[in-house]
Protein backbone atom coordinates (compact mmCIF):
# COMPACT_ATOMS: atom_id res chain seq x y z
CA UNK A 1 0.00 0.00 0.00
CA UNK A 2 2.68 2.78 0.46
CA UNK A 3 4.11 2.06 -2.85
CA UNK A 4 1.15 3.00 -4.34
CA UNK A 5 0.45 5.60 -1.74
CA UNK A 6 4.13 6.95 -3.34
CA UNK A 7 3.40 6.10 -6.57
CA UNK A 8 0.06 8.11 -5.91
CA UNK A 9 2.23 10.95 -4.52
CA UNK A 10 4.94 11.51 -7.16
CA UNK A 11 1.80 11.30 -9.64
CA UNK A 12 -0.10 14.16 -8.49
CA UNK A 13 3.43 16.33 -7.89
CA UNK A 14 3.70 15.66 -11.81
CA UNK A 15 0.94 17.09 -12.63
CA UNK A 16 1.23 19.92 -10.47
CA UNK A 17 4.56 20.62 -12.03
CA UNK A 18 3.16 20.10 -15.65
CA UNK A 19 0.82 22.30 -14.81
CA UNK A 20 2.83 24.88 -13.41
CA UNK A 21 5.43 24.34 -16.30
CA UNK A 22 2.27 25.07 -19.00
CA UNK A 23 1.26 28.33 -16.81
CA UNK A 24 4.30 29.89 -17.09
CA UNK A 25 4.77 29.19 -20.78
CA UNK A 26 1.58 30.38 -21.24
CA UNK A 27 2.27 33.54 -19.13
CA UNK A 28 5.34 34.40 -21.20
CA UNK A 29 3.65 34.20 -24.59
CA UNK A 30 1.10 36.25 -23.59
CA UNK A 31 3.36 38.89 -22.07
CA UNK A 32 5.30 39.15 -25.17
CA UNK A 33 3.50 42.05 -26.71
CA UNK A 34 5.83 43.98 -29.06
CA UNK A 35 4.14 47.93 -28.62
CA UNK A 36 5.16 50.05 -31.09
CA UNK A 37 5.77 53.73 -30.63
CA UNK A 38 4.10 56.18 -33.13
CA UNK A 39 6.29 59.34 -33.87
CA UNK A 40 3.44 61.78 -33.20
CA UNK A 41 3.18 60.26 -29.59
CA UNK A 42 5.13 61.16 -26.47
CA UNK A 43 8.05 58.66 -25.49
CA UNK A 44 8.42 60.86 -21.94
CA UNK A 45 7.17 63.30 -19.52
CA UNK A 46 8.19 64.95 -16.36
CA UNK A 47 6.50 67.26 -14.22
CA UNK A 48 8.13 70.20 -11.77
CA UNK A 49 11.88 69.70 -13.94
CA UNK A 50 14.87 71.48 -12.79
CA UNK A 51 18.10 70.97 -15.09
CA UNK A 52 21.49 72.93 -15.20
CA UNK A 53 23.95 72.27 -18.30
CA UNK A 54 27.37 73.12 -17.55
CA UNK A 55 30.28 74.48 -19.90
CA UNK A 56 33.63 72.66 -20.48
CA UNK A 57 35.00 74.48 -17.41
CA UNK A 58 32.53 72.94 -15.27
CA UNK A 59 30.64 76.28 -14.65
CA UNK A 60 26.54 76.65 -14.89
CA UNK A 61 26.08 78.09 -18.63
CA UNK A 62 22.04 77.50 -18.86
CA UNK A 63 19.22 76.38 -16.52
CA UNK A 64 15.95 74.90 -17.67
CA UNK A 65 13.07 74.31 -15.10
CA UNK A 66 9.30 73.86 -16.19
CA UNK A 67 6.20 72.01 -14.23
CA UNK A 68 5.52 69.98 -17.39
CA UNK A 69 7.90 68.53 -20.23
CA UNK A 70 7.09 66.23 -22.98
CA UNK A 71 9.69 64.44 -25.20
CA UNK A 72 8.96 62.85 -28.89
CA UNK A 73 11.73 60.37 -29.95
CA UNK A 74 11.42 61.77 -33.45
CA UNK A 75 13.86 64.63 -34.02
CA UNK A 76 14.41 64.51 -30.68
CA UNK A 77 12.09 67.52 -29.61
CA UNK A 78 10.79 68.51 -25.63
CA UNK A 79 7.99 70.72 -25.18
CA UNK A 80 7.60 72.39 -22.34
CA UNK A 81 4.82 74.39 -20.37
CA UNK A 82 5.71 78.04 -18.88
CA UNK A 83 9.51 77.00 -19.06
CA UNK A 84 11.93 79.09 -17.06
CA UNK A 85 15.26 79.53 -18.34
CA UNK A 86 18.51 81.27 -16.86
CA UNK A 87 21.12 82.25 -19.23
CA UNK A 88 24.44 82.62 -17.62
CA UNK A 89 27.16 84.51 -19.19
CA UNK A 90 30.72 86.16 -18.33
CA UNK A 91 28.76 89.29 -16.47
CA UNK A 92 27.63 88.73 -12.87
CA UNK A 93 23.78 88.58 -13.38
CA UNK A 94 22.41 86.10 -15.97
CA UNK A 95 19.29 86.71 -18.35
CA UNK A 96 16.52 85.32 -17.50
CA UNK A 97 13.79 83.88 -20.38
CA UNK A 98 10.00 83.33 -19.43
CA UNK A 99 7.37 82.39 -21.45
CA UNK A 100 3.55 80.11 -21.94
CA UNK A 101 5.83 77.51 -24.06
CA UNK A 102 9.10 76.63 -25.51
CA UNK A 103 10.20 73.51 -27.74
CA UNK A 104 13.66 72.28 -27.42
CA UNK A 105 15.30 70.82 -30.87
CA UNK A 106 18.25 68.63 -30.67
CA UNK A 107 18.07 68.60 -27.38
CA UNK A 108 18.92 71.87 -26.42
CA UNK A 109 20.79 73.24 -29.74
CA UNK A 110 18.08 75.27 -30.12
CA UNK A 111 14.98 76.05 -27.39
CA UNK A 112 12.20 78.20 -29.55
CA UNK A 113 10.07 80.01 -26.81
CA UNK A 114 6.29 81.80 -27.66
CA UNK A 115 3.19 82.97 -26.01
CA UNK A 116 4.40 86.23 -23.66
CA UNK A 117 8.10 85.94 -24.12
CA UNK A 118 9.71 87.79 -21.39
CA UNK A 119 13.83 88.68 -21.49
CA UNK A 120 14.92 90.07 -18.16
CA UNK A 121 18.70 90.73 -16.43
CA UNK A 122 19.03 93.15 -13.73
CA UNK A 123 22.32 95.55 -13.73
CA UNK A 124 25.28 95.01 -13.64
CA UNK A 125 28.75 96.60 -14.15
CA UNK A 126 28.04 97.12 -17.56
CA UNK A 127 24.85 96.93 -18.84
CA UNK A 128 21.59 98.67 -16.87
CA UNK A 129 18.47 97.04 -15.79
CA UNK A 130 16.56 95.45 -19.42
CA UNK A 131 13.19 93.63 -20.10
CA UNK A 132 11.93 93.07 -23.42
CA UNK A 133 9.01 91.16 -24.44
CA UNK A 134 7.88 89.61 -27.71
CA UNK A 135 5.87 86.68 -29.06
CA UNK A 136 8.80 84.57 -29.88
CA UNK A 137 12.33 84.12 -29.30
CA UNK A 138 15.18 81.62 -30.42
CA UNK A 139 18.17 80.59 -28.36
CA UNK A 140 21.05 78.82 -29.41
CA UNK A 141 23.19 78.21 -26.52
CA UNK A 142 26.25 76.96 -28.15
CA UNK A 143 26.44 80.36 -30.24
CA UNK A 144 25.12 82.26 -27.19
CA UNK A 145 22.55 84.20 -29.43
CA UNK A 146 18.58 85.02 -29.28
CA UNK A 147 16.42 86.16 -31.97
CA UNK A 148 13.21 86.90 -33.54
CA UNK A 149 11.61 88.71 -36.51
CA UNK A 150 8.78 89.63 -34.37
CA UNK A 151 7.82 92.80 -32.49
CA UNK A 152 9.98 93.47 -29.95
CA UNK A 153 9.77 95.83 -26.65
CA UNK A 154 12.84 96.99 -24.83
CA UNK A 155 12.93 98.48 -21.42
CA UNK A 156 15.69 100.04 -19.52
CA UNK A 157 15.51 102.98 -17.25
CA UNK A 158 13.91 106.16 -18.81
CA UNK A 159 13.64 104.29 -22.64
CA UNK A 160 11.53 102.13 -24.16
CA UNK A 161 12.13 100.78 -27.58
CA UNK A 162 9.98 99.51 -29.97
CA UNK A 163 11.07 97.30 -33.17
CA UNK A 164 10.83 94.75 -35.27
CA UNK A 165 13.60 91.82 -35.36
CA UNK A 166 16.35 91.32 -32.68
CA UNK A 167 19.52 89.63 -32.35
CA UNK A 168 21.24 89.04 -29.08
CA UNK A 169 24.77 88.05 -28.28
CA UNK A 170 24.04 87.41 -24.78
CA UNK A 171 27.82 86.55 -24.15
CA UNK A 172 28.93 90.16 -25.60
CA UNK A 173 25.90 91.95 -24.10
CA UNK A 174 24.88 92.92 -27.22
CA UNK A 175 21.16 93.58 -28.59
CA UNK A 176 20.80 94.13 -32.31
CA UNK A 177 17.37 95.71 -33.52
CA UNK A 178 16.84 94.97 -36.63
CA UNK A 179 14.13 97.47 -38.73
CA UNK A 180 11.56 100.01 -37.59
CA UNK A 181 12.93 101.05 -34.07
CA UNK A 182 11.58 103.83 -32.12
CA UNK A 183 13.01 105.30 -29.05
CA UNK A 184 10.59 106.92 -26.41
CA UNK A 185 12.09 108.56 -22.95
CA UNK A 186 9.88 107.75 -20.07
CA UNK A 187 11.23 109.86 -17.11
CA UNK A 188 11.47 108.10 -14.19
CA UNK A 189 9.40 109.58 -11.54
Amino acid sequence: MTLSRNTLILFLLLIAFGLSSWSIIITRQTSKVITQHSPDQPDAFMENIASTVFNKTGTPSLKVSAPKMVHYEENDVTELTTPHVIVYRKSPEPWHIDADYARATGGINQITFWNNVVIHHLADTQDPITTMTTSSLTIVPDEKIAKTDDAVVMTQPDTTVHAVGMLANWEAGTVKLLSQAREEYVPQS
